[in-house]
């Protein structure tokens, strides 16, 4: 009887990992250069800087670069004929905890040659930084503030780097970090206060100000609830 081949629902039947258990990161096959013709190529061409080539979720093909050279990666897939990846598929990031590096992680696919390929860069904790990719595919303009906002990855070269979904003033860090507690670094109170003492015009178009009534104001009274008050007609 020969042994079934591993499928990407193996891991629902075998039940959830902990994120911070040792080798959770380590949920693929390893997988030959030769079984996907981009891997070969990039093996053959930067050397060292792809160590490694993993299959995931059954069909998925990973490769791991050295985030020093991810621009000329990248750039060889998008623009090398018989690959070209002319779509970004998403540019995400993974914090697997316990210390370990960040991974930014880049999903491609080739609208040509129907080949698909994911790339991946670890980032150690107290260097958190890489070249935006925003120069080969603009769709990571935004996909790149998101991971700059929710995990602080520094996109070095982005034209327009800032956080996208938390407040530009957010103090309590990176929302999708794994050592970022579940109910904020502040306290419920603090949390509250910090809320009631923004400018309610910051969350408004200089044109919905105009066109709009005065927005409500809340503030803290002297028995120490909250109340609303209208605006000035």
């Amino acid at each position: 009887m020969t042994d079934k081949p591993r499928s990407g629902l193996d891991a629902v039947d075998e039940g959830p990992v902990p994120s911070d258990a040792l080798g959770a990161t380590d949920v693929s096959l390893e997988a030959d250069p030769s079984s996907h013709p981009s891997v070969a190529a990039l093996t053959a061409r930067f050397g060292d800087a792809v160590y490694g080539h993993r299959i995931s979720a059954g069909d998925e093909h990973v490769i791991f670069a050295d985030p020093a050279h991810n621009l000329e990666v990248l750039g060889f897939l998008r623009d090398e004929p018989g690959h070209r990846y002319d779509l970004l598929r998403d540019l995400t990031a993974v914090d697997y905890g316990g210390g370990r590096p960040l991974h930014v992680v880049y999903v491609l696919f080739g609208t040509e040659t129907l080949l698909s390929l994911r790339v991946k860069c670890a980032l150690p904790l107290d260097a958190l930084e890489i070249d935006s990719v925003v120069p080969l595919w603009q769709t990571a303009n935004w996909l790149e503030r998101e991971v700059f906002d929710l995990f602080g990855i520094t996109f070095k070269g982005h034209p327009d780097l800032r956080r996208i979904m938390m407040p530009d003033d957010y103090a309590e860090g990176h929302p999708l970090r794994k050592d970022f507690p579940l109910r904020g670094r502040f306290s419920r109170s603090e949390q509250t206060r910090r809320a009631l003492a923004q400018n309610v015009d910051r969350f408004y178009t200089t044109h919905e100000l105009e066109v709009g009534r005065e927005p409500q104001e809340v503030s803290l009274n002297e028995r120490g609830s909250y109340e609303a008050s209208e605006p000035d007609r």
